[in-house]
């Protein structure tokens, strides 16, 4: 399969300190990769590099077959959707939630003077179907729960059939109820075969779709386990990234952990 993210030794360093430290890393067209790992491990940054928003200090980052620092990053940013906290927080609370959708195609987050097709509008509406948040369409996205605002950023991020999906921890804050759901949807997506290639952060494996492929454990920047899923989430690999030691489970597609 085609590739759409190639890292050779990408590094990436702030005030002296490696946030990440030579990180290779390839992602295939039809993977859904996790990534783990403590907090302060480069997660979110790695993801940044990968959505074209940070560059590399040194190494090279190669997304969807664009080198970062020699391409134009705003013709490569709408093929790549981007789903994450920091971007909630840009999205006017007084916006209609098929808008907050529908502006994805003009890479804006609130409504101003672009004009829209009829198509525009059929696409945010089926999306927003897809995700069972068609009974919101009219609704305020500063009114909805944070359930179903995730839902909303994760419709956002594909009204524009993305070729690369990138999620920062998209079951964050949930209650029990709505991750369940979120994650039945997830799952649901990440098993289509029409569905791009993903990359999801998260800190919990409990938060692992099914349908997802692939994982990559992080520590101090640098790749502690990176492969097939079944391979990597192991007691030995979560020990290892996270320092303490644990038991992992592994039903029905679903992983747990604990410490052991």
């Amino acid at each position: 399969m085609a590739s759409v993210l190639e890292f050779d030794e990408v590094s990436l360093t702030r005030d002296g300190n490696a946030i990440l430290d030579r990180v290779t890393w390839r992602v295939s067209s039809d993977e859904r990769w996790v990534v783990l790992g403590p907090n302060g491990a480069g997660k979110t940054t790695m993801l940044q590099v990968a959505a074209s928003l940070m560059h590399p200090t040194s190494g090279s980052a190669v997304v969807l077959d664009e080198r970062l620092g020699s391409t134009d990053v705003f013709e490569l940013r709408p093929r790549i959707g981007f789903a994450s906290t920091a971007l909630a927080r840009r999205i006017p609370g007084n916006e209609r939630v098929l808008d907050v959708v529908m502006t994805s195609a003009h890479a804006v987050t609130g409504r101003w003077n672009e004009t829209y097709d009829e198509v525009d509008v059929r696409r945010a509406q089926r999306v927003l179907r897809e995700w069972h948040l068609d009974q919101f369409e009219d609704r305020l996205f500063g009114t909805l729960s944070d359930g179903e605002q995730k839902r909303v950023q994760i419709a956002r991020a594909i009204m524009t059939d993305p070729e690369l999906l990138l999620l920062d921890e998209p079951a964050a804050s949930l209650d029990l109820g709505a991750r369940e759901e979120l994650l039945q949807l997830l799952g649901a997506y990440a098993s289509e075969k029409s569905s791009p290639a993903m990359v999801m952060v998260t800190h919990h494996v409990e938060e692992i779709p099914p349908g997802f492929t692939h994982a990559m454990l992080l520590r101090e920047g640098q790749i502690a386990a990176s492969g097939p899923l079944d391979e990597v989430i192991t007691a030995a690999n979560l020990s290892l990234t996270f320092g303490l030691s644990l038991a992992v489970s592994h039903d029905d597609g679903r992983f747990s952990a604990r410490a052991s």
